[in-house]
């Protein structure tokens, strides 16, 4: 069983309201805010916010404004000329798997490090002479 809503039997109320029609106060009151925001437009360098009727600036208000599509402005289409055609070459195998050799284990085979020595809690030191093996051996904790 599904539980979507079937229309007409949920409680949930989808109806956008009516909107209430505007006194003459409030028109007068958006008529001052419509010519400041106009003037904050064109002070901020925004000439193209601007609204040029007081219709359209109600609009905006309300939330009912849609903005008019720019006739000089065409939506970018990008030439194809530059593109090659090449050949399928289809990759070897199917895919699955595939072959590498085993990388070699790293281990030193040089002769300048004697030894490595412990020295507080575990803390591994290379030992390259005599002299730093006594130093090790002579720490305290501390």
């Amino acid at each position: 069983m599904t539980m979507h809503l079937a229309r007409g039997l949920s409680t949930i109320n989808t109806k956008k309201p009516k909107q209430k029609k505007l006194t003459q106060s409030q028109i007068d009151q958006l008529r001052v805010e419509w010519r400041a925001y106009n003037k904050r437009m064109r002070q901020i360098n925004c000439h193209t916010a601007q609204f040029d009727n007081f219709e359209d600036y109600i609009a905006y208000t309300r939330g009912n404004y849609k903005p008019k599509q720019d006739k000089s402005f065409q939506a970018y289409k990008p030439d194809r000329s530059y593109q090659r055609e090449t050949q399928y070459i289809p990759s070897h195998g199917d895919g699955i798997g595939g072959w590498a050799p085993k990388k070699d284990s790293i281990k030193y085979t040089g002769t300048l490090i004697k030894g490595i020595a412990t020295m507080h809690k575990s803390n591994a030191v290379p030992i390259i002479n005599k002299e730093q093996a006594i130093e090790v051996s002579n720490m305290r904790r501390g």
